[in-house]
């Protein structure tokens, strides 16, 4: 009865983990959903008038792609420097806009290199190999977030030295789909051979 409580239990904890990606993705569907039809009762609670919401909608949008365009190009434009400035005027919000920013400017920036990176290292013991992403670097050392199967947003992140890695010419997606297929979904399963 043991055995079979705890296997019970083991599969209810492997399903869970399984349902947390979906389940987080639903709920930014969900707010965006809300926020974007909120958006337009207001708009149209003001101009009473199809055509005008939908004008101002595809304003809104052009105007994000415009800022959208002017990082790419330029770095950031005023407007959101402006914003970044009142904002680290704030305590507490502070931090966590500026944690949330590196954050995804890691995995969305495109001059970044380092961002785009992932490794293999020896973790939680020699001869264990795990992929990493690099998050930064410091002349021979290298931190590393390694994250944790089946759900790849947690993890640990750790600081080890050059010779401790092993280079991967996997990207972030192909990382990510490794980690959370449970290492069913490995395209570059020649790697393994370099880790010794």
């Amino acid at each position: 009865m043991k055995e079979s409580t705890k296997k019970l239990l083991n599969y209810f904890l492997i399903g869970i983990l399984a349902i947390i990606p979906i389940v987080v993705v639903l709920q930014i569907i969900i707010f965006l959903k809300g926020l974007v039809s909120d958006l337009f009762s207001v708009v149209y609670g003001y101009a009473d008038s199809y055509v005008y919401t939908a004008l101002l909608f595809m304003l809104s949008f052009v105007i994000v792609v415009f800022i959208g365009y002017k990082i790419v190009e330029t770095g950031r434009p005023w407007v959101i420097t402006i914003f970044d400035h009142i904002i680290d005027r704030i305590p507490f919000l502070n931090t966590i806009y500026r944690v949330l920013k590196k954050v995804i400017n890691m995995f969305s920036s495109h001059d970044q290199k380092i961002a785009k990176e992932v490794v293999y290292v020896e973790y939680p013991s020699a001869g264990i190999w795990v992929p990493a992403y690099v998050t930064n670097r410091y002349e021979d050392k290298y931190v590393l977030f390694i994250p944790t199967s089946p759900n790849p947003t947690s993890g640990f992140t750790v600081i080890v030295d050059k010779s401790k890695i092993v280079k991967s010419t996997m990207d972030i997606e192909e990382a990510t789909s490794f980690i959370v297929s449970v290492g069913v979904d490995y395209e570059k399963a020649s790697e393994m051979t370099d880790l010794n």
